[in-house]
């Protein structure tokens, strides 16, 4: 007698692989569909134009959109250009290894600090020009720091401005009011499931248009109403919204249909640590990796502390690994916006959750020891 649920199994697994297998390449069916996307007119921006602020963290450092489209008009002018290279250099010799870190810091003196040199930051102040000149190798740290600042205070002065005025803002203004156009459900083709949870489940999905694929989380409306989570699932998107880091997962779309709310993030193949920890080869995990996997761990939780985000949710199955073996943390519905004045004293739980006050209680029992969850259990 056929299995129909194994052999729906296998059809779905097929149909997802072959679709990730699609999204991946360069096809004649991919390229048709990308010539199909078109950005609205500028002339439809003006909209968009008045309500973005001129800020210049937000548009060229923060927004993915903006740094992209900005850093494509410094290559416009020399002197731009060469505040971009310079800010590019420190930022890999912050990523450094320790033995090379030394012959890159000379470097960046050599070709950027040393009056005369190919690409010298002409803009700098004469008081740094001064310390430049003066400068011995305990002292190159603290230099490029205080060059660092003085480029960044440039690159906010007239060339932004001049940025605001060019085609390259243009597009990036067209890119803006393609984002709110609205998304449905029939922006996508929908795959097998990848897993359930209290509210809904995840599944895969591929954008029509790109080929690109992700995970998306659909949160049934019932469940939530029934379990007072509506507040949970908004707080999640507004704190998705707000997140730009590789170690955390990114929030591409969100929309509702009838009967669902759904997130669209970044797809993780490599499913989550606590499956690694538990079921991939002998039980634990080698010493490298956990070292390598703190490290991302801590960027992510830093990077939502830096945003003024409390977690709040941190367990291995939270954490999940891509095709390359990197991880993010996901799951952020238990997450906080830490208000100014506000602070987080109480436990937080998923059906008693007080976003306003920023306080609440929550349940994280089953990432606990049972000695831990005893209730005769006194911390030290």
């Amino acid at each position: 007698m056929c299995d129909m649920g194994g052999l729906d199994n296998l059809i779905a697994n097929t149909a997802y692989l072959q679709a990730r297998k699609s999204g991946d390449g360069d096809t004649k069916e991919m390229q048709k569909r990308r010539k199909s996307l078109s950005l609205p007119k500028i002339e439809q921006c003006g909209e968009v134009r008045q309500s973005i602020a001129a800020d210049y963290e937000s548009i060229c450092e923060q927004q993915p959109i903006g740094k992209r489209f900005f850093r494509d008009f410094l290559e416009t002018v020399p002197e731009n250009l060469v505040a971009r290279d310079f800010l590019d250099e420190v930022s890999s010799w912050e990523l450094a290894e320790d033995n090379i870190k030394s012959s890159t810091m000379e470097n960046i003196i050599t070709n950027f600090l040393k009056t005369g040199s190919k690409n010298y930051l002409s803009f700098m102040s004469s008081d740094l020009v001064s310390k430049c000149q003066a400068a011995t190798e305990k002292d190159y740290e603290n230099i490029v720091q205080l060059a660092r600042e003085e480029t960044k205070l440039f690159l906010q002065g007239k060339p932004f401005q001049d940025f605001q005025t060019s085609p390259f803002y243009d597009k990036f203004l067209q890119w803006k009011v393609f984002e709110k156009q609205p998304v449905t459900d029939k922006y996508f083709y929908e795959f097998r499931v990848l897993g359930k949870g209290g509210f809904g489940e995840v599944c895969a999905i591929q954008v029509k248009n790109t080929g690109k694929m992700y995970a998306c989380k659909k949160l049934d409306k019932k469940r939530l109403k029934k379990k007072s989570g509506e507040k949970m699932a908004l707080l999640e998107k507004e704190i998705l919204e707000k997140v730009n880091s590789p170690f955390i997962v990114t929030l591409a779309y969100a929309y509702e249909s009838k009967t669902h709310l759904c997130l669209v993030m970044s797809l993780m193949n490599g499913g989550d640590l606590k499956y690694h920890i538990y079921n991939v080869g002998q039980r634990g995990l080698e010493l490298n990796r956990v070292i390598y996997y703190s490290a991302q761990i801590t960027c992510g939780i830093l990077h939502l502390h830096s945003i003024k985000i409390i977690y709040r949710d941190m367990k291995p199955e939270n954490v999940l690994l891509d095709d390359n073996g990197n991880c993010r943390l996901s799951d952020l519905g238990l997450a906080v916006q830490v208000k100014e004045g506000k602070s987080i004293t109480q436990r937080v739980s998923r059906n008693s959750l007080n976003v306003g006050s920023g306080k609440g209680s929550c349940s994280i029992s089953n990432a606990l020891s049972p000695r831990l969850n005893s209730p005769g259990f006194v911390p030290c």
